[in-house]
């Protein structure tokens, strides 16, 4: 049986007008499978033209969506899980604001939510200046023993794929304030708590790495969360105190590489290859941005 869902798009000040017009209605307008509603939480102020751009994709839409306005920007983390509590429907789809979504995207991810699965990911194809410009292709682990072995490394799912179950989320904590990790946390949680979850290798998802997408994985800032990350990760008893040392090792090392080393092994060492195909130590994670 067929299930509403809600569709769950945040912006902020560093989100260009263009590419979240172009990320909502590639989301709404084109789907062959569209969702019944949209919340489209505000992430604190933005410029005029970002503004304007909200506004006009809120009265374009064929679809009703629920606004959220945020005086501050609070982060991605407590802007999702405003956006989820103002959700009306137990099944969300995230969009990030950058990305666009292939028109069968929904109508392929939404039967398996309803046949059972909390949490569905799937693949993307990573483009640089337009989607003509592929660079790379995200496979991501399907099997579910891979899946919860492959977290314990490696966020094992394309944070702007997913689609979930509210109930499930909010289960496990919400998505909480954990900067630049939160999705991660958020699922490796879900993994340890024993819901359902499913990865589509099939790539339903263009994720854009232009516009400093390869400085925006490393940094100090970037190592920080990382630390606090693996933090939580152990103290949850999600990894080992040997897998903390590998992971601080590994994903640390990485975030102190120069962007200027980072871009070209990314694309090509890592772009070309999905998950399936890549040994553990791969370096970059998607929901880094």
């Amino acid at each position: 049986m067929a299930e509403p869902f809600s569709l769950l798009l945040t912006v902020y000040a560093g989100d260009r007008a263009d590419y979240v017009r172009d990320a909502f209605r590639s989301a709404v307008d084109a789907q062959t499978r569209r969702p019944e509603q949209v919340v489209l939480v505000q992430d604190g102020p933005v410029s005029a033209e970002l503004d304007a751009c909200l506004e006009e994709v809120r009265a374009g839409s064929p679809v009703d969506v629920t606004f959220l306005r945020l005086e501050r920007n609070a982060g991605l983390g407590v802007a999702l899980d405003e956006g989820l509590a103002a959700s009306r429907h137990d099944v969300v789809a995230r969009m990030d604001a950058d990305d666009i979504a292939m028109p069968q995207r929904f109508a392929v991810q939404l039967p398996v939510i309803e046949e059972g699965a909390d949490l569905v990911g799937a693949g993307m194809l990573e483009f640089g200046t337009d989607r003509q410009d592929i660079v790379g292709r995200r496979t991501p682990v399907s099997e579910p023993a891979d899946i919860a072995r492959y977290a314990r490394l490696h966020d094992p799912f394309n944070h702007p794929t997913v689609v979930y179950r509210r109930r499930a989320v909010l289960a496990a904590g919400g998505y909480g304030d954990l900067p630049l990790m939160e999705d991660y946390w958020l699922f490796a949680r879900m993994i340890a708590s024993g819901a359902t979850v499913v990865n589509l290798p099939e790539p339903l998802v263009y994720y854009r790495v232009g516009d400093g997408a390869y400085e925006r994985r490393g940094g100090m800032a970037l190592l920080r969360a990382e630390l606090r990350l693996q933090r939580e990760l152990l103290r949850g008893g999600f990894t080992t105190r040997a897998q903390y040392v590998r992971n601080v090792s590994v994903r640390g090392g990485y975030r102190l590489t120069p962007a200027w080393i980072r871009r070209p092994l990314y694309r090509r060492f890592v772009a070309p290859r999905g998950a399936r195909e890549t040994p553990a130590v791969l370096p970059g994670d998607v929901g880094e941005r």
